[in-house]
């Protein structure tokens, strides 16, 4: 009892403190402090009764139906009881196949916290430090700026401050099936532009984790795939992939679904769970299902089983890249701190220490949240792509456990978080139209269909092919030679540019296509930009510049 007194005046001193100094905060020393306050264990906690597990599966029901999520797993283990381990609703609608805790999903970006481990691991092997330049290992490895190259560490691979854009470089990984190897991925860093000073903001990366993967691949003297599933899959007993899957296990997969007012909910294949692993796998596309994860988290929580010492992962659970926050999370969770470490995010919930992930790819969401000083940890994997279904379940989950062993630990009021999510989605969708403005024709074209035919090079995203439709010459069509799933429609808009409506809606919004004339009006290039009026900087065709190829 001295103990919790003792260490619950210190943090009031220091929540004082942080709320105080917090606008003009340049550093990570606060933070740090508070984050070792947080995450000190409590040997005591109030009341010990179990939280209503129907409600929590009356919770999951609503939310499916509410955000049009055809079926979820959802694990929650504590003080290492596993309290559920389910499946709600329908893996497959063709086959009418149901969720079960067995059910495969993918991870998407919930896969980076087993990228950051695998690089513990070879750090306790001894074959590189956190600070190691990666050019020390890689020396292929060049970014736009040779100094930042220079610089550049396996912790800075990991924690989201490159400099770059957030999603720079996404354009070489999905649409999947992606045109690109990993070593094309590393090898093309060099033509994406920096926006902001080295190591001076969080900027999420996907580029820099495939990086980290083949940094394992390099030193480990075997694949990305191979190493997590023999040092971390098969010690912690997950019978979970990397990448190729064998067939046998394909019999119980989660198909991926979208979903819009004029399809209803739709299957995403090229998302879909297959016998084929992804070049994406150390970003993004691992593979596993709710008993595979449940044992992942339960060893982060009692640190017995880790196959990786405790040293390692306090350095991945330590701050590295101070997180803006929003008003939502001040008003639901009482955030007050929140920052990213090696594959992890890390942030207060009320006065807990919360280390959690998301990931979302088109088709599939995950949901990984642990509460070290409750001994919780939730895990959520859904075939959904609105991130509502899971945000609400894992609310309702979380908030549910403090209640019952730690109510004096959260200050805010609870809600109905189906009903609040629902809310919350009508107020964004009703200043999404409020802002509105699609871009509208006020010239005529000044150019024909006939001379924009033809082929557009960028060096290292490949090319772009424009020719007449099959079944009609008066139409323009537009295909990508790396990235299978970019194919669509030009449609002249004015002056020299075009409006590309790509076949796929849910792979790629509609965009212009601006060709640029010499002075004899030929065509001798193009670039590519978002549809709409504003002017975007941060877009999947920034660092491309296409250039006609002249025929023989």
């Amino acid at each position: 009892m001295y103990l919790n007194s003792l260490l619950d005046s210190l943090l009031d001193l220091l929540l004082d403190s942080l709320w105080r100094l917090t606008p003009s905060m340049k550093n990570l020393s606060l933070y740090s402090v508070l984050f070792i306050v947080l995450a000190t264990p409590v040997t005591s906690l109030n009341a010990q009764e179990k939280i209503d597990l129907q409600k929590v599966e009356n919770t999951v029901e609503r939310a499916l139906e509410a955000f049009h999520t055809p079926g979820m797993g959802v694990g929650i283990v504590h003080k290492n009881e596993v309290l559920l381990a389910k499946g709600f609703g329908m893996a497959n609608l063709i086959s009418e196949q149901k969720v079960d805790a067995q059910t495969y999903f993918r991870l998407a970006s919930t896969s980076k916290a087993f990228t950051s481990a695998a690089v513990a691991v070879l750090v306790d092997q001894g074959k590189l430090n956190w600070d190691d330049k990666v050019v020390k290992h890689l020396p292929e490895f060049m970014l736009y700026d040779p100094y930042v190259t220079r610089e550049f560490t396996v912790l800075d691979l990991l924690s989201h401050k490159s400099g770059l854009l957030s999603g720079a470089g996404d354009s070489m990984i999905w649409p999947e099936p992606s045109g690109f190897t990993r070593a094309e991925v590393i090898h093309n860093l060099r033509y994406l532009t920096p926006e902001y000073s080295f190591r001076a903001r969080y900027a999420y990366s996907n580029v820099f984790y495939i990086t980290a993967g083949e940094l394992v691949a390099k030193l480990s003297g075997m694949s990305f795939e191979a190493f997590v599933e023999k040092h971390i899959f098969l010690p912690l007993n997950m019978d979970c992939f990397v990448g190729d899957m064998p067939k046998s296990k394909l019999n119980n997969v989660a198909m991926s679904y979208g979903h819009n007012d004029e399809r209803n909910i739709y299957p995403i294949p090229r998302n879909a769970v297959t016998e084929k692993g992804q070049m994406s796998a150390a970003a993004g596309g691992m593979v596993c299902n709710v008993d595979g994860m449940l044992n992942w988290v339960q060893a982060l929580l009692n640190k017995q089983d880790l196959p990786f010492s405790e040293a390692q992962l306090n350095t991945m659970w330590q701050p590295q890249t101070i997180l803006g926050i929003s008003s939502i999370e001040q008003e639901w969770d009482d955030t007050f701190f929140k920052s990213y470490g090696l594959g992890w995010r890390l942030a207060n919930i009320g006065n807990l220490r919360m280390v959690s992930h998301t990931g979302t790819v088109s088709g599939y969401q995950a949901y990984v949240v642990l509460i070290p000083k409750l001994e919780l940890g939730v895990v959520l994997l859904n075939n959904g792509s609105n991130s509502a279904a899971r945000g609400s379940v894992m609310q309702t989950i979380v908030k549910a456990i403090i209640k019952s062993q730690a109510p004096q630990q959260l200050t805010n009021e609870q809600f109905d978080w189906v009903d609040k999510y629902i809310n919350y989605l009508d107020e964004r969708e009703e200043a999404y139209l409020a802002r509105l403005d699609p871009p509208v024709a006020s010239a005529p074209m000044s150019i024909s269909n006939d001379q924009v035919i033809g082929e557009y090079q960028d060096k290292w995203f490949g090319s772009f092919i424009v020719n007449t439709s099959q079944n009609n010459a008066n139409v323009l069509r537009i295909h990508s030679s790396r990235m299978k799933t970019l194919t669509g429609t030009l449609i002249p808009f004015q002056d020299a540019t075009y409006k590309i409506e790509w076949d796929n809606k849910n792979a790629a919004s509609d965009d212009f296509m601006h060709f640029s004339l010499n002075v004899k009006r030929e065509v001798v290039g193009a670039q590519l930009r978002p549809f709409t009026n504003s002017e975007v900087i941060n877009h999947a065709y920034r660092d491309m510049n296409f250039v006609r190829v002249l025929e023989d």
